[in-house]
């Protein structure tokens, strides 16, 4: 049986600002699909996020940061695993 898992994510903005977005998994659970898709987000110029009947389309230029949560199992190459905040 599939479980269907939500994702967070937070936006940070250069202003300070930042939106938080829930969504169901969008990939599935393969993780070649999973990891393909993380390295095209990686790669675009802007993000588009359907909220609520809306579409948000947000230049990657205008971003700090993004957080998600949970972190997929499989990356693209060059991402570093196992890292923690040290202040």
């Amino acid at each position: 049986m599939a479980v269907n898992v939500n994702v967070k994510g937070v936006i940070h903005f250069m202003d300070g600002t930042k939106i938080v977005l829930q969504w169901p998994r969008q990939a599935g659970a393969d993780p070649a699909t999973i990891a393909a898709n993380v390295k095209k987000a990686l790669e675009s110029d802007r993000i588009a996020v359907e909220v609520t009947g809306h579409l948000l389309i947000i230049p990657v230029r205008n971003i700090k940061y993004i957080q998600v949560t949970p972190s997929p199992e499989k990356l693209p190459q060059g991402v570093i695993r196992g890292a923690r905040v040290v202040e």
